[in-house]
């Protein structure tokens, strides 16, 4: 499986979502704290942030006795970079201003 693909399966989820906008908020947060913030079972939260490491999304780091969990936003970039940039680039954003004031006109 590709790196994009691995990252597009990631985001899919919007379990895994939640976790991301977790750890966007506050970096650093063990699987207990992020536990608490999800309807779900302990063992349920660890396999959705075992596909967001996968995906490089996440990158774990022990500290002590815990496991701490961070954001890694490269790859969302990566993804926005090759997939979402290049379809607003100059010639969609006057196709889609010509639509606004064609549609203004009516």
């Amino acid at each position: 499986m590709e790196d994009d693909d691995r990252v597009f399966k990631a985001l899919a989820d919007p379990s895994r979502r939640f976790l991301l906008d977790l750890l966007f908020e506050r970096d650093g947060r063990t699987l207990t704290e992020l536990e608490s913030e999800l309807a779900m079972t302990r063992f349920g939260v660890a396999k959705h942030l075992k596909v967001l490491e996968e995906a490089g999304l996440v990158v774990p780091r022990r500290s002590g006795r815990e496991k701490l969990h961070f954001l890694n936003p490269v790859p969302i970039r990566l993804i926005h970079d090759r997939w979402i940039d290049k379809y607003t680039e100059h010639h969609v954003t006057t196709l889609i201003d010509l639509k606004n004031a064609l549609e203004d006109e009516q």
